[in-house]
């Protein structure tokens, strides 16, 4: 997909599909297109066709005029980059059901901050192209060129940024759905650990990036135990994906990125019910999303060191599967009771945060399906947020608006703590029928005490169920925002 800026005269622009954003009161671009199609625009408005409320969108088929086709596109009451996100992405439907090869978008969506509005394009645009081909015969749109329009050449520069930036995100964002969407027979530990190996072997000029696999027998030297022990149960041999990208000077601390892949999750002993079963392909989404960064990293190459982890496992039942009440040691040293295999998540990732100490971390982050709590708590709009370090979680915060990939901070109280303790280890891996995501991330936080740390829950947000089935691609956007601010901030 091809990406351009121009502030041509718009009179002077070939295109199958111009997408305009305006309200019921034309912006000065919405009247020069409204002159040069015989008063189109004002037609519309005035038979009530389109009335240019937030997220309307309105395609007009001017076989006679100069720009035979628009999409109108409606800002009147935007108020967010939630509302923006969500109007460009119905454009963006809208457009590939024309079926059109290249388009012109006039900017007008966010005034006061165009390289962010291209952004938004850039990324909705790519992300909508997204079809799973693997197994149907679906046919993908046809748009091959958008140019990103403007009134001042002296945008030009910032409207390109915004373009390269947004569509490396919404690459990155199809990695991640693409690997979610595909079955677990065939999105295995050793083929999420394939993809790594083949994105380690990525040639690049300013950057470098390699990738190390860790089996079996490496784990066990660790003496990684509790991510074994959710392995136990299935023939599929376990993987910690070590992908390492330096993108600064050598000395600069990295932030690692610690991504969930349990490529299948049964429950393990603790089944779970059958009904919706088949979507527990889409517990590996965490690992997915840092395999779409690490992408996004690597076209971008922005200048920031970022280690990717991502332990993969599936848990199955069998004879040798972990039994609820059994007790392991993580690799911490720290003993653990394992009093629902159903819990396994964090079984992984406690060794997994362990483990990236050794990388003299700036901050960790781990993102994970979870809980279902979190899905209770926060439904499918918001992911949730813990961390041991209140700025790291602010930044957060601030990313996820910014990004239109909101989070939803939650507490790390002594008292939710509490409920984790046991009387034959040092903890329990659940902590009872109350507040499961809090105290998933006290578990989690008993392993991360010598870093910034923050834990993102996406188990509400990775993926949709019914008719639109699918892994959304998220948090790729809120983490791509969150290193590039990091990046900007240090490069100061």
């Amino acid at each position: 997909m091809k990406f351009t800026a121009s502030c041509a005269e718009l009179s002077g622009l070939k295109t199958d599909s111009l997408i305009l954003p305006t309200g019921s009161e034309l912006s000065n671009s919405a009247k020069v297109v409204n002159e040069l199609t015989h008063n189109s625009i004002d037609s519309a408005i005035e038979s009530g066709e389109f009335k240019g409320k937030s997220g309307q969108v309105l395609v007009l088929n001017l076989p006679q005029s100069p720009l035979q086709r628009i999409i109108l596109l409606g800002t009147d009451g935007l108020s967010n980059q939630r509302q923006v996100k969500k109007a460009v992405a119905a454009a963006c439907q809208a457009l590939n059901k024309t079926q059109s090869k290249t388009a012109l978008w006039v900017s007008g969506l966010m005034t006061d901050n165009l390289e962010a509005e291209a952004s938004i394009v850039a990324q909705s645009v790519n992300a909508s192209l997204y079809n799973y081909k693997k197994h149907n015969a679906k046919k993908s749109p046809n748009l091959e060129a958008l140019t990103f329009w403007t009134t001042e050449q002296s945008a030009i520069q910032s409207a390109n940024s915004g373009l390269e930036y947004g569509a490396a995100v919404g690459v990155g964002m199809n990695t991640a759905k693409q690997l979610g969407n595909l079955p677990a027979n065939i999105c295995t530990p050793s083929y999420l650990a394939e993809q790594a190996i083949s994105l380690g072997k990525a040639k690049l000029s300013k950057a470098s990036i390699n990738t190390e696999i860790l089996d079996r027998a490496d784990m066990q030297s660790l003496k990684m135990d509790s991510l074994l022990s959710v392995a136990e149960g299935s023939e599929e041999p376990p993987k910690l994906i070590v992908i390492n990208y330096q993108g600064a000077k050598p000395d600069e601390k990295p932030v690692v990125l610690v991504g969930k892949a349990v490529t299948f999750d049964s429950g393990g002993i603790s089944l779970k019910p059958g009904r919706g079963m088949d979507e527990m392909k889409y517990d590996m989404c965490g690992g997915a999303s840092v395999l779409g960064v690490m992408n996004a990293l690597v076209t971008l190459e922005l200048p920031i060191n970022v280690v990717g982890i991502i332990p993969a496992t599936e848990n199955m039942p069998n004879g040798r599967a972990t039994k609820p009440g059994d007790v392991v040691t993580s690799m911490s040293g720290q003993t653990i009771e394992i009093l629902n295999t159903d819990a396994e998540g964090r079984l992984i990732l406690c060794d997994s945060l362990t483990y990236a100490a050794k990388f003299n971390p700036d901050t960790v982050i781990d993102i994970a399906t979870l809980t279902g709590a979190v899905i209770s708590a926060l439904g499918k709009v918001a992911s949730g947020v813990l961390s041991n370090d209140q700025q790291l979680a602010n930044d957060l915060i601030e990313s996820g608006t910014q990004s239109a990939d909101p989070v939803w901070q939650l507490p790390l109280w002594e008292e939710y703590d509490e409920l984790l303790k046991s009387n034959f280890a040092d903890m329990a891996n659940i902590g009872g029928p109350q507040a499961g995501t809090i105290t998933a991330g006290c578990f989690l936080a008993r392993y991360a005490k010598d870093y910034k740390w923050a834990h993102l829950d996406v188990a509400g947000t990775a993926w949709v169920s019914g008719a639109n089935k699918g892994a959304t691609g998220r948090p790729v956007p809120l983490l791509m925002e969150y290193l590039r601010q990091k990046s900007e901030a240090t490069s100061d």
